[in-house]
């Protein structure tokens, strides 16, 4: 055998045997101790957007060994959001994922968490200026672009359109400014002619749509930042028997099924499973920090040494010829809900 090769069967031995030795250590590290706790906060907890990003959430823990809780309020209020929020930080869980509806009041709630030994992790919407670890969510700007390309190629480049808004949350207004900077900046003949807030009510979008429909008879196109204001908002365009083509992010069964009606253009969903996944990895890995020595100052900073700034989770177009594979219902079957 020549030098050579023996000194490369010698490294190759050499290195096996660190890999070895090192994998039970690693292993047992990214694993939960018993009772080790990861929490997923919402608001407006009963929509069904959220099914999906906790079945991601629950598959992911599972895999390691981890117990998980859905949590949120059933409202629509950043201050009942925030209270179950403290009431989550009294569980002492390892981590919380959460959708802050708002992102300055969650700065102070979360910086304590983090303080106290929770680790956060935001998604959808963000917190930018607290001290949460990662953040999760699909591309708003490309969401609001490709909308906007959309209405353009199906209603010309001179018509007009209306959006519904939620404002304050952060993803909603980006996905609303965005589409409306980009149709100015490269369509300049179309023009906005409504533009109202709607707050994921579908009655409010009931009522918005019927009064912008009223006002602009010739209203082309309108784009909603969510689901359940589009609900409203369809309904409105039906009974007023109008030829306005209906763009939304997200999807609920509702909506689902006016796209396979061809009551609504399409929907753009962000990929929830994924969203749910990555949200409980970011989470799990931040909890878990020590398993791993970074070249960086985390030791000096005091911050976790997990910092992941942007996740894009990417989006899914939904439209008739798809529109099965969105069927919550058959997702769920022999999944628990819990």
């Amino acid at each position: 055998m020549g030098a050579l090769k023996l000194k490369a069967l010698l490294v190759s031995a050499a290195l096996s045997t660190a890999v070895l030795s090192a994998t039970p250590a690693t292993a047992n590290g990214l694993k939960c101790e018993p009772g080790e706790t990861y929490i997923m906060n919402v608001m407006v907890s009963g929509h069904p957007y959220w099914v999906p990003v906790y079945q991601g959430f629950k598959q992911a823990a599972e895999a390691f060994g981890c117990e998980t809780i859905f949590s949120g309020t059933p409202d629509y209020d950043i201050t009942k959001q925030i209270a179950s929020f403290e009431q989550d930080m009294v569980k002492q869980p390892a981590g919380i994922l959460v959708h802050p509806m708002q992102s300055d009041p969650f700065i102070e709630p979360i910086n304590r968490a983090i303080d106290s030994g929770t680790q956060i992790v935001t998604f959808a919407a963000d917190s930018p200026k607290s001290n949460r670890t990662a953040y999760i969510t699909s591309d708003n700007l490309a969401e609001a672009k490709f909308a906007a390309e959309e209405i353009v190629k199906q209603i010309g480049d001179s018509a007009e359109y209306a959006v519904l808004e939620n404002p304050g949350q952060s993803n909603h207004d980006l996905r609303v400014t965005a589409l409306i900077s980009y149709m100015e900046d490269n369509y300049p003949n179309m023009k906005l002619v409504g533009r109202q807030a709607t707050n994921q009510d579908s009655n409010a979008a009931y009522r918005a749509t019927g009064s912008i429909l009223q006002a602009n008879p010739n209203l082309g196109a309108l784009w909603i930042p969510e689901a359940g204001s589009a609900e409203g908002a369809v309904a409105a365009v039906l009974e007023a028997e109008a030829k306005v083509l209906i763009m939304h992010a997200d999807v609920t069964p509702t909506t689902l099924e006016h796209i396979k009606a061809g009551n609504i253009h399409m929907a753009l969903n962000p990929n929830q499973g994924m969203q749910g996944f990555m949200g409980f990895m970011a989470t799990f890995l931040a909890s878990h920090s020590d398993v791993f020595d970074p070249f960086n100052d985390y030791k000096v900073s005091g911050y976790n040494p997990v910092q992941i700034p942007y996740v894009d989770n990417g989006f899914a177009v939904i439209t008739k010829d798809n529109a099965d594979s969105f069927d919550l219902n058959t997702y769920m079957e022999g999944r628990d809900p819990s």
